[in-house]
């Protein structure tokens, strides 16, 4: 889990290093990182594909006057060659054992506050004006998740819980919630699908005028970097930037433990 959130923010980092200059990203920029973790893209290949892009830029800018660079997404394609680059640098080679186990601790992941992220995304929830009964689901089993969280603090320090402690469970649903509470990867899955369900409820509940100005504002901001993007990774991009908005503008909160308040 530390992993994939220093996914998200060595990405963030290094852009902005490369750029010169403090520039927070906007949804779109998180939208195509998203893109880019869901399709399994390596963090090297996307810090790779970042210095390529703006190697080629500051080559190109000593002949010419350029604009300054203002989004990750100007950086697409080059993250997706250098992605190509490392997997066929990388065929037939075999993965080091205790290489997914590196780098697993949970450091900013505590439980507690774990649980107070969820207890949070909850509370936010229950003060939805769209989608009431998906968003009260939504937030029951948020709730449920954050005591399980809880409850597996409680019961073993390191956070496992033994064969006899999960047999004792009240029934199947909570012994899932322990499993889930015992491995974050696990819970973000859980999380991954509780957003799906989410965005499917709000845009079936979603006035079809807001739906259109939506996907029109995500043309917009996707239009200076289509020539740099794929089209499958393009409409990916945009459906993530749409269902980001929709969230805005109901004022509802992202489930994902990346979002986690680091505070």
């Amino acid at each position: 889990m530390q992993n994939y959130f220093n996914y998200f923010t060595e990405i963030e980092e290094h852009f902005q290093k490369r750029r010169g200059a403090l520039l927070l990203l906007s949804t779109l920029d998180w939208a195509l990182i998203e893109t880019w973790q869901e399709a399994g893209i390596p963090l090297d290949a996307a810090l790779r594909g970042i210095d390529a892009a703006f190697d080629k830029y500051e080559a190109r800018q000593k002949k010419a006057r350029m604009q300054r660079v203002n989004g990750l997404a100007w950086c697409a394609q080059a993250v997706m060659e250098a992605a190509q680059e490392l997997r066929e640098a990388a065929a037939g080679t075999a993965k080091p054992k205790g290489e997914d186990a590196a780098g697993q601790a949970e450091s900013g992941f505590e439980h507690d506050r774990v649980a107070a992220h969820l207890d949070a995304a909850a509370a936010a929830l229950d003060g939805a004006t769209v989608a009431g009964d998906a968003c009260t689901a939504t937030a029951v089993r948020l709730r449920e998740l954050a005591a399980a969280v809880r409850r597996t603090d409680a019961e073993s320090g390191d956070g496992a819980l033994s064969a006899q402690d999960i047999a004792a469970a009240q029934d199947s649903a909570a012994a899932q919630d322990s499993a889930a509470a015992r491995d974050l990867e696990a819970l973000e899955r859980t999380l991954t699908v509780l957003e799906e369900k989410l965005f499917a409820a709000l845009t079936a509940a979603a006035p079809e005028d807001l739906l259109v100005r939506l996907k029109e504002h995500a043309a917009r901001e996707l239009a200076p970097y289509r020539a740099r993007m794929g089209a499958v990774q393009l409409r990916q991009v945009e459906r993530q930037f749409a269902q980001k908005q929709l969230l805005v503008h109901y004022n509802l909160p992202r489930l994902s433990l990346f979002y986690m308040s680091q505070q």
